[in-house]
């Protein structure tokens, strides 16, 4: 078990001539898709398999086999220099031989061991970058595909239960459907990470480096550093923001995490509990708009609904989801007797804006070009523009009002060159791991389309769950939590909703797009439920706290990740839309039903509640999921009267002088 006290092993310096590669390959890389996104787009065959050749080479030089915290050595070059020639092979064996292979009937022999090799170079590739658990299921699904009376290992049969099992098919034709067609690792996860995911990941990239993070997080301390636990309630804003630009949940506790969790630990939070709300917030981020993490663009390609319709929806969500992690901050805060910062530990507004105004202006572009219609990856790319664009003038500015002489301006050309290499290397190696994780994804789409296996487990679904779509929500969840384990987010979203899609739409009739939006929310739960909590972990490690202690004050804070895809389940008008009184009844009840799930689950909202209260609101929220009008009525005039209750016996302790702080000991409650 993790301890306080361990400590991550540093990895060794990697030696120059190596840094300096990796910088060119990413940068060229950065180049090529900036180039695709922006002035000549290519074709599938073209675009994939070389994206997937830079990305394995780059792997390959960043991960050495033996793990990142071991020196390389000479064996390790031995494997691994072979391994980055395959994986130059690999992106370009079909664009060189893309005629052949489209006017063959029969593919070829070397075609078969080129795509043998491609499995094997991908699956490696996979457990160096994004851990074991992704290579192992990967191999799982081939082996389910080879078990079979007809395939490479008749005798798995055996070991499946009737509904599962299928003929079983040969080396030849497995190898052919995962690399010589759009069903494998060439198909619509690699497409998704290779097109859209990769640009908006580079524009993260140059956010980060011109010090747009710095921006945001100064600018949610100003807006509410003074207000009771206002380091948190900062980190959730900080949160929101940079969460939807990182594409990663982990990468924002670490960014935004090393300012806020020190912050909040000096107010009074306890360092499980700065550590587990960073790890809430900053998963809210990959649901926050207008970028949601490659999930949201595989949503879009997956659905058939353009990408800017997925970011309207997924708004009143998302802003639900930091309503909830925002009261409960704000409720530990008032329990504990907290205030603010002071106001000289804080940076002001004006000043804040004054100096990173620039920063919003690529956010703006972004989101007018979207609205405009213009496809993801251009809008990405014109964002790529803007960004640079602004810090440019920027610096400009800057040059001009502090008396302009030319040996400056040769120092500000070369800082923004060496700002520019250094984004466009950052970019290249950030999309490793959700490209491989993509690649990866692509062989089950190919398995579960070849083997027939997305029917059979929607079968299985609707057996376990007995009809009642309750308990198949519920079979999600776990499904979700055990993916987790060994999958990132956007690969679990693939798994997931490959298998129960269907189920969902087909038998449980709910609608295409809330049946992704609910699979892809409920694949984030990995970050911030124990025993897995990947972000929280994370939050752990900066707050030098207890890892599963922190995780659990992630997951109590991370509750509207269950609940809000419930609601949108049973009042789908918040999603698909409806008559307008009906869609602000709905989004009233949502927002009653979450302030009322926080007061039942922290014992306080104005003041601490009796229990009995809380006994009596728990069926008046569960009222408010009910998908009826008269239930959902009654339910919100009990949830009312009781919160109604509380804010008199607020205002009553007020005026007799009463603090409704209880201190220190019960920020332990569950």
């Amino acid at each position: 078990m993790t301890t306080d006290t361990d400590i991550t092993p540093v990895p060794p310096p990697q030696p120059r001539l190596l840094l300096r590669a990796i910088a060119v390959i990413g940068i060229a890389l950065s180049l090529f898709q900036l180039y695709a996104a922006g002035v000549q787009p290519l074709g599938l065959f073209f675009q994939r398999p070389i994206h997937l050749g830079f990305i394995l080479v780059l792997c390959f030089l960043i991960y050495p086999v033996f793990g990142r915290d071991q020196p390389r050595g000479l064996l390790g070059w031995a494997i691994d220099g072979p391994l980055i020639l395959c994986g130059i092979a690999v992106g370009a064996w079909v664009p060189m031989n893309i005629d052949i292979i489209a006017n063959q009937i029969f593919p070829r022999q070397i075609d078969v061991w080129m795509g043998v090799l491609t499995l094997f170079v991908v699956l490696e590739g996979a457990r160096r970058s994004v851990g074991l658990g992704m290579t192992i299921i990967g191999a799982f699904f081939l082996a389910y595909a080879f078990a079979g009376s007809r395939g490479e290992l008749p005798f798995l049969s055996d070991w499946m239960p009737g509904i599962l099992n299928h003929r079983g098919y040969p080396l030849e034709r497995v190898a052919s459907q995962m690399t010589l067609g759009a069903e494998g690792i060439f198909g619509i996860p690699l497409g998704v990470a290779a097109t859209f995911v990769f640009v908006f990941v580079l524009f993260g990239a140059f956010l980060e480096v011109t010090g747009a993070g710095k921006f945001f997080i100064d600018l949610a301390y100003a807006a509410t550093g003074r207000q009771r636990g206002g380091p948190a309630k900062a980190a959730v804003i900080a949160s929101a923001g940079m969460g939807s630009i990182s594409g990663s949940a982990i990468a924002n506790v670490v960014t935004t995490g090393a300012f806020t969790i020190p912050l909040m630990k000096k107010l009074g939070y306890r360092p499980a509990q700065a550590g587990g709300i960073e790890a809430a917030a900053s998963t809210g981020g990959q649901i926050m708009p207008p970028l949601m993490g490659a999930g949201a663009f595989l949503m879009s390609e997956f659905t058939r609904v353009p990408y800017v319709d997925i970011v309207l929806v997924s708004i009143f969500p998302a802003v639900l989801y930091f309503g909830v992690v925002y009261l409960l901050v704000h409720i530990a805060a008032i329990k504990q007797g907290m205030t603010g910062l002071s106001a000289t530990d804080l940076p002001r507004t004006r000043k804040v804006l004054a100096e990173g105004w620039h920063f919003l202006l690529p956010l703006v572009a972004l989101v007018a070009l979207l609205v405009a219609g213009y496809s993801p990856m251009r809008v990405g790319f014109y964002a790529i523009l803007s960004i640079m664009a602004a810090a440019a003038a920027r610096a400009l500015w800057n040059f001009a009002a502090s008396g302009p002489s030319m040996a400056r301006f040769v120092a500000m050309c070369r800082k923004g060159i060496e700002l520019t290499l250094e984004a466009l290397e950052l970019g290249a190696r950030n999309a490793v791991a959700v490209s491989m994780a993509c690649a990866v994804a692509g062989i089950i789409v190919g398995v579960v389309g070849l083997t027939g296996l997305g029917l059979k487990f929607s079968a299985m679904m609707i057996a376990f769950s007995g009809g009642n779509l309750l308990l198949a929500l519920l079979l999600v969840i776990i499904a979700s939590l055990i993916l987790g384990m060994g999958l990132p987010v956007t690969a679990a979203y693939i798994v997931l909703i490959i298998l129960v899609g269907p189920a969902l739409t087909e038998e449980f009739g709910v609608p295409v797009l809330i049946a992704h939006l609910v699979v892809f929310w409920y694949s984030q739960d990995s970050n911030v439920t124990p025993p897995v909590a990947l972000a929280g972990f994370a939050g752990a490690a900066i707050a030098g706290s207890k890892p599963m202690e922190t995780s659990v004050q992630a997951w109590k804070y991370a509750k509207g990740l269950y609940l809000i895809p419930l609601f949108m389940v049973f009042n789908e008008e918040i999603i698909i839309g409806g008559p307008l009184p009906l869609v602000l009844w709905s989004g009233a009840i949502a927002i009653l039903g979450l302030v009322a799930f926080a007061a039942v689950l922290e014992a306080f909202l104005w003041r601490p509640m009796q229990l009995w209260m809380r006994v009596l609101l728990m069926p008046g929220i569960v009222a408010l999921f009910w998908p009826e009008l008269m239930v959902e009525i009654a339910g919100a005039a009990l949830v009312v009267a009781l919160l109604a209750l509380n804010w008199m016996q607020s205002r009553r302790d007020r005026e007799t002088g009463q603090d409704g702080s209880v201190g220190q000991s019960d920020l332990s409650h569950p």
